[in-house]
């Protein structure tokens, strides 16, 4: 039986039940998949009329398998985990407190700057080959690269003055500013995104909300997956997923998770959809203007793959997927106080 990690179910009337120690995918009483959960880490539903048993989702919170529910634009509708992964009260207590003092304004600051640092890496990882064959673009894209690290400096000099030993303020204090200087910053991005995807793919510029085209839809189901990997990794290290810095409290909004994966977008889900488009990959729209079944599971896998890649955190190199695990304990340990300062993950090119 093949090994399992990260559970895909997308299938319109799927079943998920628990069958000895594995858990069994049918449709229409067909056989989809089997997953040992000795091996199971996620299970993610990203279809409509999915339905889970009570002995399959008992098995996943004893197992501490999260179960994350996304709509078929990726955007997360909720988690489920075991009450075992409840957070230690010092860590919850510490992060709660730190909104409203230097050390809130100081995680908003490191990852700003992380998500900058990774847009310029990413650029520059993507241009290098193009230097030869397209010697026009690589130049434009370098010089665009140049400008986002312009925006580096200047949030550089934000966080000099802000995080001065006599310093009191708070994220409340300096979010305009910050926010000013990491949007100039990704609309240098995405314009350099755009010279680098292939002239075949009609890209009408980064959307969000809305987004009708496939590249952005790719882009918004990718970020999907990584908000669940990322919520499941801060629960783990103890910490309140809703309870951000750079992102503002909202009802139902996970903002620490918002804040966490600013440092992964660009290594995990934008160069794996750049990957995909410039490969010619058909990623294809259904008469609603969203992506099709298929186009999902696909991209879905994908993203999951990219997070078991490896990349050098701290001398060593480790799967992505944990070195968000790692980056998560690292900000509870600061929060905490176990450690003098929170460093953003910036990956290399």
């Amino acid at each position: 039986m093949a090994i399992v990690q990260h559970l895909i179910v997308d299938e319109f009337g799927s079943f998920v039940a628990k069958k000895s120690e594995r858990l069994q995918v049918t449709c229409q009483g067909e056989k989809r998949v089997e997953a040992p959960l000795m091996h199971l880490e996620t299970v993610l539903i990203t279809g409509r009329g999915v339905s889970l048993s009570s002995d399959a989702v008992a098995a996943c919170a004893e197992g501490g398998i999260p179960i994350h529910f996304l709509d078929s634009r990726g955007v997360p509708v909720g988690s489920f985990y075991s009450a075992g992964l409840a957070a230690t009260v010092q860590t919850r207590r510490a992060q709660l407190l730190a909104r409203d003092d230097p050390r809130g304004l100081h995680v908003a600051l490191a990852v700003a700057e992380g998500k900058l640092r990774n847009q310029v890496n990413l650029l520059k990882y993507m241009a290098k080959y193009r230097k030869e064959k397209q010697p026009e673009v690589y130049e434009t894209v370098r010089l665009l690269a140049d400008e986002v690290l312009d925006h580096v400096a200047e949030l550089e000099r934000l966080a000099q003055e802000r995080n001065s030993p006599s310093s009191t303020g708070t994220i409340d204090d300096a979010r305009g500013q910050l926010l000013s200087i990491e949007g100039r910053g990704a609309q240098k991005y995405w314009q350099a995104i755009g010279h680098l995807l292939l002239a075949e793919v009609d890209w009408p510029g980064r959307k969000t909300q809305g987004a009708a085209d496939p590249f952005n839809s790719s882009l918004n189901y990718g970020y999907g997956i990584l908000y669940s990997q990322v919520e499941r990794a801060l629960v783990l290290a103890g910490l309140d997923p809703y309870a951000g810095f750079l992102h503002t409290d909202r009802p139902g909004k996970t903002a620490l998770v918002y804040d966490m994966v600013e440092e992964f977008r660009q290594t995990v889900v934008d160069r794996t959809v750049m990957a995909i488009f410039n490969r010619g990959t058909a990623v294809e729209l259904d008469e609603r203007g969203k992506l099709t079944e298929t186009s999902r599971k696909s991209l879905a896998e994908k993203v999951l793959a990219r997070l078991e890649a490896t990349e050098l955190y701290e001398g060593k190199r480790h799967p992505l997927r944990a070195i968000i695990q790692m980056q998560s304990r690292r900000l509870a340990a600061y929060l905490r106080g176990e450690r003098e300062a929170y460093t953003a993950f910036v990956s290399s090119w």
